[in-house]
């Protein structure tokens, strides 16, 4: 086995014991490793579904029943099949279920647009739909013009126990409408029943290399992508995440508030979790108001979010008073969180009496949502600490592959078992992002700008894309933002690039004020003055505007790209 990649730095490995780096990547799928996972925790409980348990030895049993039902109506090895879900037990058994089969299971958000719908199922030549019942109607006007022949509908309150499936019906269930008499759409306990009939061999022996699943993402360009991952891809994360959770024993819970269609979501709270033997409590819509409620019913071990999940931690007055020392690890990726928020979280933390800190991450969803992590001594506060472990992580200078010296800014380049096969059937954009440099290595090519110092700490900047280009000048927006963020008033800032009519940008600081504070004069003057302070006169905003809320992203992040949208309708 080739440990260590030639002709690579790779500082941080110091913070590993040799053991911990050498690990074999299995050459078997992701189902094979849920079937081991089934045979060694049997008697654990795999789901938790408001309440209604799967152990892991019925998880298996129902994957196998779904595997002889998509057989049953014709899905074959190479397949694509689409899944619309929210984090439901059916959406989770169907990916499981089409990798028996050596299918492929295409992830989207249920709450796509109709359009959007519609574009997944036709750039993946989908021949099959695994969808929420409530989107029916989105369904219904678009899936004559693609290649889908079966509709499977599912309903959110499948699954769970009898009594809130009842409630569920009679308050959400009731108001959706659905198929009558119409063949090419089934209810998924019909779909389930075909395998009864089913005898006929089904398993295929697939290996690492074998493509698993599809996940969109915008990339480095913004554009929608369709990302293909293999076996390989899942099954090292979850050999990764054995070495960070090493706190982690069998039974223990994790909140899995991070959808399935998100690369970290499915990789590491479920995949990677259910390797440990974990209690995965699947989570289909996260309300922050019920955060308080989530956490004492279930006394999770590991929670893992965005930050304005944590944001909602901090705020939830129904944590007043509550013990969380059952908590072992604390992960925030997705976006950055300010030294302020850090440090307001990790106090929210110990007082309530738990000893574990945020551990930050980084990662993207071409890597499989996570690649670094910021935990144990290389836990340094506003880093994304080191890569995980067979991960490597290199600086370069933007648009090259010329490595900077450590503590210098540049592009941050990935190589490692995570990395994704590449983007389906788009040969020239996947050539951008996935380089051979000239170590021999390809690397992932981000878009991220970030730092490393000598001993292998990353420090994430911003997007490349992100940066404001005003008269020659660099703006990196983060650096104002957090410069915003300082004031006591403030709880969230985001800083984009406007139109200007001689310095083609400048930027634009959109603020988010903390409860019981108002945009008075005065305040707004303390902003600006603050902002004077610290930052260069050519990076100062233009504007600044004061809002109720900043618009989020469906994986819950501050949607920059929409604001920078709005501020070009209304300066054209």
């Amino acid at each position: 086995m080739n440990l260590f990649k030639k002709n690579i730095k790779a500082p941080w490995t110091k913070f590993y014991k040799k053991e911990q780096l050498n690990f074999e990547i299995p050459n078997y799928s992701i189902y094979k490793q849920l079937e081991l996972n089934a045979i060694e925790y049997k008697n654990h409980n795999a789901l938790n579904y408001f309440g209604k348990l799967i152990s892991y030895e019925e998880l298996i049993n129902e994957v196998n029943n779904a595997a002889k039902s998509f057989r049953s109506y014709g899905i074959r090895p190479g397949d694509i099949v689409t899944i619309c879900m929210p984090n439901t037990p059916e959406g989770l058994i169907s990916i499981y279920a089409l990798n028996k089969i050596g299918a492929v299971a295409n992830i989207i958000h249920p709450l796509s647009a109709t359009e959007e719908i519609k574009n997944y199922l036709n750039e993946t030549d989908s021949v099959m739909l695994v969808a929420v019942d409530f989107i029916y109607e989105k369904i219904e006007k678009i899936i004559n013009d693609t290649k889908v022949y079966k509709t499977i509908l599912v309903s959110p309150g499948n699954s769970m126990p009898i009594t809130l499936r009842v409630g569920y019906y009679v308050t959400k269930g009731i108001k959706n409408k659905l198929p009558k008499n119409k063949e090419e759409y089934i209810m998924w306990n019909d779909f389930i029943k075909k395998s009864e009939n089913y005898n006929l061999e089904f398993e295929v022996d697939s290996d690492k290399n074998t493509p698993a699943i599809i996940l969109h993402s915008g990339g480095t360009t913004g554009t929608p992508k369709a990302i293909l991952l293999s076996n390989g891809n899942f099954n090292a994360l979850s050999k990764q995440i054995q070495v960070i959770f090493k706190k982690i024993t069998p039974g223990d819970k994790i909140l899995a508030i991070l959808p399935i269609f998100h690369g970290f979501g499915l990789g590491v709270s479920i995949h990677s979790t259910l390797n440990l033997g974990c209690e995965v409590v699947m989570i289909p819509q996260f309300k922050a108001s019920e955060f308080d409620s989530l956490m004492k019913k279930y006394n999770p071990a590991i929670i893992t979010g965005v930050p304005t999940l944590y944001e909602a931690l901090t705020k939830n007055k129904g944590f007043e008073g509550m013990d969380l020392s059952f908590l072992k690890y604390v992960i925030s990726g997705g976006d950055s969180l300010s030294k302020k928020q850090l440090d307001t979280i990790n106090k929210f933390l110990k007082d309530h009496n738990s000893n574990v800190v945020v551990e930050q991450g980084y990662g993207m969803t071409e890597a499989l949502g996570a690649v670094s992590l910021a935990f144990g001594n290389a836990n340094v506060p506003c880093s994304i600490g080191i890569p995980f472990p067979q991960d490597y992580i290199k600086i370069v200078t933007p648009n090259s592959q010329d490595e900077v010296p450590y503590g210098e800014e540049g592009e941050l380049c990935i190589c490692g078992p995570t990395v994704m096969m590449g983007y389906l059937n788009n040969p020239k954009e996947t050539n951008l992002i996935l380089q051979k440099h000239k170590d021999g290595n390809i690397w992932l090519h981000t878009g991220d700008i970030a730092t490393m110092n000598k001993d292998g700490i990353i420090t994430y900047v911003q997007r490349l894309k992100r940066m404001i280009i005003s008269s020659g000048y660099n703006i990196y927006p983060q650096h104002i933002e957090n410069i915003i963020e300082k004031h006591e008033a403030v709880l969230k800032a985001t800083v984009v690039g406007i139109p200007h009519p001689y310095k083609v940008e400048v930027a634009k600081a959109y603020i988010v004020l903390k409860d019981g504070y108002k945009d008075t004069l005065k305040i707004k003057k303390e902003i600006k003055e603050l902002c004077e302070e610290h930052i260069p006169k050519y990076s100062l905003p233009y504007e600044y505007e004061y809002r109720e809320s900043l618009p989020t992203t469906l994986i819950g992040k501050i949607d920059y790209k929409k604001l920078e949208r709005e501020a070009l309708e209304k300066n054209s």
